[in-house]
């Protein structure tokens, strides 16, 4: 088949994303720490952007640099070369020597002695696991020609404190052999804390026999040939094949629970997460407030400055020109883009509200089910724009602070009607609560208890929502002491 060239006219339709719409899109899923972030970030990157300070009335026009944004830039006078006595009437030397006579700090000078540091911020920073170790490390006598391998194990140590590698990957990439990585390996989990660099849970509680003087005890016999029996909790099979009574069993049970599973957990260095939430709904006289929260968020204007400057034709040469024009349309877009965000947020907000009000007033067990599409439909709206605005983002409510996702569910049928599927893990969540924790009801006895309440689900329908609360079976639950 012979092969030509021809050109030919097609008439098609596309979706294109402009940039502008992109960035519209990225603004309305971020939550309100990242939307803060990516604001800070565009205002270093736009001059046509300022953020908006609310002036006092006493302190207006007092600035040497108020109505600065009123004026076309001037040529420079002599005055802007003025020392800083002839500008401002006081020179550095006197205005520091007054601030230190009249006792104010405003933070330009830090005492940072120790002394001066409150305990709690002494405290606030913990020496992380890897510099407790290498302390100790450099402490203890062992040959130099083995440190770099030993710094290596502590190197390949995980958060709580176990080893990741093998132990032959140690020796490889410490060019050593095995039986000296193994004996290194011995040095690094004899450091405190105890149980730290074992490979798995078992050897990590075995490590921690030795220094309480259990050793060829019967914890230490229940840990090396029964490890399977005590995760799964057959105490009874134990004392069988231990030959031991079954309060023997259970007082070296004690004792195993009592170890530390992860021996780095106090040596962490991650700081607890504080959630903003990114919506209050606030009840006042019987009606429902809704409040953006914008705490911390930057607030934009235009800047006069350059706008003038851009009007000012002659002041400017024709890239100056087209690159303000560019970085205004771009300032333009976004504030646009941020006043969008916000009343689709509010409006999403508001239609959750509708759907969910016996929620807001009464509590969890009167939340319905609900879907996207029910307030897509309710708003006019895709769906991918109601996903996007309640992805990530928190409403602080009578109720607590809930993820925007907690109020999409699914129904489950019940002798009353649908009610929605966390009303149910709810109740679950209760049930256990209320059991006996000698005798733990299992997923069929749950399943029972709900259906004389007339929910009616499956017994692998109440395991999956047990799951699903991170809730261990009822031979795990079991409480024998």
């Amino acid at each position: 088949m012979a092969q030509e060239q021809r050109l030919e006219l097609r008439l098609s339709q596309k979706l294109i994303l402009t940039p502008q719409l992109q960035q519209s899109i990225k603004l309305l899923q971020l939550p309100l720490l990242e939307l803060t972030q990516d604001i800070n970030q565009e205002l270093m990157n736009n001059p046509m952007l300022e953020e908006a300070v609310e002036k006092s009335p006493e302190n207006k026009g007092d600035s040497p640099a108020a109505g600065m944004d009123d004026e076309v830039p001037r040529e420079a006078s002599s005055d802007t070369e003025a020392p800083l006595e002839k500008i401002f009437g006081f020179t550095t030397e006197s205005y520091f020597e007054d601030r230190e006579s009249d006792g104010r700090d405003l933070g330009y000078f830090n005492d940072t002695s120790e002394e001066s540091v409150s305990p709690f911020e002494r405290n606030r920073s913990k020496t992380d696991l890897y510099e407790h170790l290498l302390w100790q490390l450099r402490l203890s006598h062992i040959p130099k020609s083995v440190g770099p391998v030993a710094e290596m194990i502590i190197n390949n140590l995980n958060e709580d404190g176990y080893l990741q590698a093998s132990i032959e990957e140690i020796a490889e990439f410490a060019e050593t052999d095995i039986k000296t990585a193994e004996e290194v390996l011995s040095v690094v989990q004899g450091l405190d804390p105890s149980g730290v660099a074992a490979r798995n849970l078992q050897e990590c509680l075995l490590l921690q026999l030795a220094p309480l003087n259990l050793k060829d005890t019967l914890v230490e016999k229940i840990l090396v040939e029964h490890f399977n029996d005590l995760e799964g909790k057959r105490y009874k099979q134990l004392a069988t094949k231990l030959k031991a009574s079954i309060d023997e069993v259970l007082a070296a049970i004690k004792i195993i629970e009592a170890l530390e599973p992860r021996p780095g957990r106090n040596y962490s260095g991650d700081e607890p997460v504080h959630i903003i939430p990114d919506v209050y709904v606030e009840e006042s006289e019987g009606k429902f407030i809704i409040t953006l929260n914008d705490e911390g968020v930057p607030r934009l204007r235009l800047s006069n400055y350059y706008r003038k400057l851009l009007s000012n034709k002659k002041s400017l040469g024709p890239e100056e020109k087209l690159f303000l024009e560019e970085k205004l349309r771009s300032a333009v877009w976004l504030l646009k883009s941020l006043d969008q965000r916000n009343r689709t947020i509010y409006k999403v907000t508001d239609s959750i509200l509708k759907f969910q009000e016996d929620f807001f007033r009464k509590g969890a067990k009167y939340l319905k089910p609900l879907n996207l599409r029910d307030i897509a439909e309710d708003l006019e709206m895709h769906e991918s724009t109601i996903s996007r605005v309640t992805s990530n983002k928190y409403i602080q409510c009578p109720q607590g602070l809930l993820n925007f996702r907690y109020f999409f569910t699914n129904a489950v049928q019940t002798s009353q009607g649908d009610i929605s599927s966390s009303t149910v893990k709810d109740m679950i969540k209760q049930i256990i609560a209320d059991e006996d924790q000698m005798a733990p009801l299992n997923d069929n006895k749950i399943v029972e208890i709900l259906q004389a309440k007339g929910i009616s689900v499956a017994r692998r329908t109440a395991a999956k929502y047990r799951e699903e609360l991170r809730i261990p079976s009822h031979l795990k639950r079991k409480k024998w002491f």
